[in-house]
């Protein structure tokens, strides 16, 4: 499998500069569910047009839907997965157990991504993550190169195959 290069886009500009620059797919948050509230967001209203604008592109977009939720955010949370699927998202990158149930009872055709802020470091985790409906994993960023040949012999031991994703150049 070739490697894909994801980057980030927290707003137009960035999405655009991803874009032409040659990324295979962006990942982004809205305004709501994200790990980087504080950074510039989209707003939900702007799926359809965002998901319609990268497609006419062949790239992917990727919402980042990687927080905990909390039982009175339920509601919300169900809303924003139907306007991601709704809007065409490649796939919502995911951290919580229940959100990821509730997707695949809302939403069973919209792809889920494991994020990396599930903290997964073994094939167990993998294994564990394809188990909630995941179709790729994001691996902790702490892991060294030694580690992920360790957990892909694993994987490979226990039959599991799974897309697996890490950061390259770490936060930033």
């Amino acid at each position: 499998m070739a490697p894909e290069l994801l980057a980030p886009a927290g707003d137009w500009a960035a999405l655009k500069a991803a874009v032409a620059s040659g990324a295979d797919a962006v990942y982004f948050g809205v305004e709501a569910f994200n790990a980087r509230q504080r950074a510039e967001n989209f707003r939900i209203a702007e799926l359809p047009e965002l998901m319609q604008w990268l497609h006419e592109r062949q790239v992917r977009g990727f919402l980042a839907f990687n927080v905990l939720v909390f039982s009175d955010e339920l509601e919300r949370a169900a809303a924003l997965l139907l306007a991601a699927d709704r809007a065409g998202v490649d796939a919502v990158i995911v951290q919580d157990v229940g959100l990821c149930r509730l997707a695949r009872s809302l939403v069973p055709d919209l792809a889920l991504h494991g994020s990396t802020q599930m903290s997964i470091t073994s094939a167990a985790g993998v294994a564990q993550a394809a188990a909630l409906g995941c179709e790729r994993v994001v691996l902790a960023r702490e892991l060294a190169l030694t580690d992920l040949e360790r957990l892909q012999q694993q994987l490979v031991q226990r039959h599991v195959a799974m897309p697996l994703e890490v950061f390259v150049h770490g936060a930033l």
